[in-house]
């Protein structure tokens, strides 16, 4: 499978570099364009609907995640390559695949590709199919804490929990219930159990996802019709149960 690539990267001397090295070290990558402004940079997704960019930060007239605010529908994985670390908060919230620090390192290079790599294989082998998780469904129960005593739930009929602040909101078939505990309590409470956490507000029964559908971070479908986004940095995660 290759890697059909962009590189958006206002200084011409680092966009030498990183082709080099992509040339040389990262075979999957097959380079489709290079661009040295955000304008470019759109004009080039438009034209080749690429898999993967490697987006500097900071440019002018703007930064790599105005970029990404013009493709809000985007189906690339991105790398930013930056020599400032203190953006790594907001490529995480952008759903970056991988975040790179200028100068490069060729070893970190190698492995950011081969993330990427072996998340699209998993997403184009389950895009838009009907998904069977690998692991059968384990009986169990769960009590959730009430303020008159609690509430007795076979863990199966939870389809997924949502975080509310300091609350968790657990959705059925037919009804939700709120609970006053956090979703990393019921994330380590449900541990033994097929849950898995795909994104910092979502923590979903797998046996209920049906569908998973590319985008920014990617989404699963769950059993109800309902879709819920998946962090790019718990998608490798959910991938790994089917």
């Amino acid at each position: 499978m290759n890697l059909k690539t962009i590189i958006v990267e206002d200084e011409a001397n680092s966009r030498e570099i990183l082709r080099n090295y992509l040339a040389k070290y990262c075979p999957e990558v097959t380079l489709v364009g290079e661009a040295a402004s955000i304008q470019e940079g759109l004009q080039l997704i438009d034209k080749h609907t690429p898999d993967l960019i490697f987006l500097d930060v900071e440019m002018p007239f703007g930064n790599g995640f105005d970029l990404l605010d013009e493709v809000p529908d985007r189906t690339f994985e991105t790398v930013f390559v930056t020599a400032y670390n203190q953006y790594a908060m907001d490529a995480l919230n952008n759903r970056a695949a991988y975040y790179l620090m200028k100068p490069i390192n060729i070893d970190e290079l190698v492995k950011a590709v081969g993330y990427v790599l072996e998340i699209r294989k998993k997403e184009d082998a389950l895009e838009d199919r009907v998904l069977r998780p690998k692991l059968k469904s384990v009986e169990g129960k769960i009590t959730l804490p009430q303020q008159d005593g609690f509430q007795v739930l076979n863990v199966n009929d939870i389809l997924y929990c949502k975080a509310d602040d300091n609350y968790t909101e657990i959705y059925l078939e037919n009804k939700k219930i709120l609970v006053s505990k956090t979703l990393k309590y019921f994330e380590e409470a449900l541990s033994d159990f097929a849950f898995a956490r795909i994104h910092k507000s979502y923590l979903v029964n797998v046996n209920e996802v049906v569908k998973y559908r590319k985008g920014k971070g990617g989404s699963v479908v769950i059993s109800s019709g309902k879709e819920l986004l998946v962090s790019a940095s718990k998608k490798k995660e959910l991938l790994a149960y089917f």
